[in-house]
């Protein structure tokens, strides 16, 4: 044990599987405050939509970086590693324990790894310049110019992902070196953690499917059209408009598609982004699955998942 290290618990897996419920309960155990790992979850709005977590969800445990972002705002993974150490920090001088929850995978491996991201600035008038060409010629030829210059970036991020291609592009025309070279280069200092890593799947995938299609309805059945047509009629969102359940309700507001239609596309869009999770988490050193369909029981569950805890380092700390 390196007492200079900082102990902390990750709750990570793919959407629709618990992670905020377990989060909770370990936080009630270990004396924790749970810090969100959810690039949908830091924007104003949409709170329906993204499956922020209500006050009685929290059951009173501290949540940071929920619901603090303007949905204009930019807002990177660098942004977020320094967020999230700062208020790691803050949780950990009050004695409690840190524990990260969410399904963004490259929010949680770029913290957990201490990924120490190069100053490269930007360049408004390349952004610019950039953007414009997008809306001349198409998502698909920034991607193309991407893959030609920086293929192992490209293959890491859709042609539809217009601000990490512009981005991609943007770093390599600004230093004339490749994204994935300054990802390379900027691991240079070992982890300040101690990470103990959960990881919820299900054994049986169509498990998962059916808690998604059930949550997609009980989130209609709360107000998430709603929610999401009062955001349409005041002109939409920027980044947070990618967010799965907005942009899949606006041709129902459009009058081009019914309601079903587009709440079937809402959950065959969740289940495609949950499979993503799980391809992006099984890269993850060090993780420890839990299957949350081998267990019937709650207490059980949780047993198991302080049995995890308990062979890891983080409870040679003082975290109780």
């Amino acid at each position: 044990m390196d007492e200079n290290k900082i102990p902390l618990l990750v709750i990570a897996g793919p959407t629709a599987s618990g992670k905020t419920a377990l989060a909770v309960e370990m936080a009630k155990l270990y004396n924790g405050e749970v810090i969100s790992a959810d690039s949908m979850q830091i924007y104003k709005g949409l709170n329906i939509a993204t499956a922020k977590p209500t006050a009685e969800e929290m059951q009173g445990i501290p949540h940071h970086l929920i619901d603090f972002l303007g949905p204009d705002e930019p807002f990177s993974v660098a942004d977020y590693v320094s967020l999230a150490s700062q208020k790691i920090k803050e949780v950990r001088s009050r004695g409690h324990l840190p524990i990260i929850c969410g399904g963004t995978g490259l929010y949680i491996s770029s913290l957990v790894d201490n990924i120490i991201f190069d100053d490269t600035g930007s360049d408004p008038v390349i952004r610019a310049r950039l953007e414009k060409q997008a809306e001349e010629e198409g998502a698909h030829a920034l991607w193309s110019r991407l893959n030609e210059i920086d293929p192992e970036t490209a293959a890491k991020v859709h042609e539809n992902n217009l601000p990490r291609v512009i981005r991609g592009l943007e770093v390599y025309e600004i230093t004339g070196t490749k994204l994935s070279e300054h990802k390379q280069n900027s691991r240079r200092e070992p982890s300040p953690y101690d990470a103990c890593i959960i990881g919820l799947t299900a054994e049986n995938r169509q498990f998962l499917y059916d808690r998604i299609e059930k949550r997609v309805h009980i989130m209609a059945e709360n107000g998430m059209v709603e929610e999401c047509r009062q955001v349409w009629e005041k002109g939409g969102l920027a980044t947070a408009g990618q967010a799965i359940g907005y942009k899949e309700l606006v041709p129902y507001f459009e009058g081009k598609a019914g309601l079903d239609e587009c709440l079937d596309k809402i959950i065959l869009e969740t289940r495609h982004y949950a499979k993503r999770q799980l391809t992006w988490f099984r890269r993850v050193d060090n993780i420890s699955w839990v299957k949350i369909d081998n267990f019937d029981d709650l207490k059980k569950f949780i047993e198991n998942v302080q049995n995890i805890v308990a062979k890891s380092k983080i409870m040679c700390y003082n975290i109780v």
